[in-house]
């Protein structure tokens, strides 16, 4: 099948109140890692490329990797934008056949974010794309983009409540307590935040930075209206630790294929677990 916006699954998702998985990809054996995890789950799926990838990868070779994983494949499955920072970035994935897109301008004041976001959707929308904007600054650091511990702030839900009104944005990131990258600790999610924002908010939530967050706060987050979860830091855990134990037991190795067929295995396990976690499996 083609690819299909995050509005479809988000759409079921809500219905079913479960969790669609968000998985970061990079190179071809990732992607292929992903849509093994899906289809062994008969479950929906999205791919994410953030800036960071397609700088690495290139959105052609991202996008034509994506579409004959998602045309072999009797599963849904997305290609989303993550972390989308300007107009004309949007514009391009759009272009080169993206299904879905995130506009961030969560460090923009307010009526900038709700504007930036709003030229987007006016546009995305014309060709069937959907969109995900965020509010709220959430810490970490993915790629190119770092937001440090004093610049993280939750998200408030009466902002949130007037910037999806003004909007229409099809899902929104919130704020609650996650980062992106490794956790120094174990994160405490602001699940009462979460509660009061989903009230205010009649749209899937995104929740990211999701890697090391416990699986029992991922699943009373999707209790409370989380339809989205992006997960990146496990899976490069998980394919590189393969890649190194391969070495460790034959540093004579010089095939690529023997050091990524067993990391393109070991991210294929984490990536279904964390599925069974969202509730997806068996939803299409």
């Amino acid at each position: 099948m083609s690819l299909v916006p995050i509005s479809v699954l988000l759409e079921k998702a809500e219905t079913g109140n479960y969790a669609v998985g968000a998985f970061n990809c990079n190179n071809m054996e990732i992607v292929q890692s992903i849509v093994a995890a899906a289809e062994a789950e008969n479950s929906p799926v999205i791919l994410q490329a953030s800036q960071g990838a397609i700088k690495y990868a290139g959105i052609d070779y991202i996008t034509a990797i994506a579409k004959v994983a998602a045309e072999k494949s009797f599963v849904p499955i997305a290609l989303h934008l993550d972390h989308g920072t300007s107009f004309e970035q949007v514009t391009q994935c759009i272009r080169a056949g993206f299904s879905s897109v995130m506009i961030d301008g969560s460090k923009l004041p307010l009526n900038e974010n709700m504007d930036l976001t709003k030229r987007v959707i006016q546009m995305a929308r014309a060709v069937g794309v959907s969109v995900e904007a965020e509010l709220g600054k959430i810490g970490g650091t993915e790629d190119d983009i770092t937001v440090s511990e004093k610049e993280a702030l939750f998200t408030d839900p009466d902002e949130a409540a007037l910037f999806v009104r003004e909007t229409g944005v099809d899902a929104l990131a919130v704020a609650i307590g996650t980062a992106h990258g490794r956790y120094k600790g174990v994160p405490k999610l602001a699940l009462d935040l979460l509660k009061t924002i989903k009230e205010k908010v009649k749209i899937p939530i995104v929740l990211h930075g999701s890697s090391g967050v416990p699986d029992e706060a991922i699943k009373a987050a999707i209790a409370l209206g989380v339809r989205k979860v992006n997960i990146d830091t496990n899976i490069r855990e998980a394919f590189c630790q393969a890649v190194r134990d391969k070495l460790a037991s034959d540093p004579t190795e010089i095939d690529p294929r023997q050091m990524l067929t067993p990391a393109r295995e070991a991210a294929t396990e984490i990536i279904r677990e964390k599925i069974r976690v969202f509730g997806s499996s068996n939803k299409i």
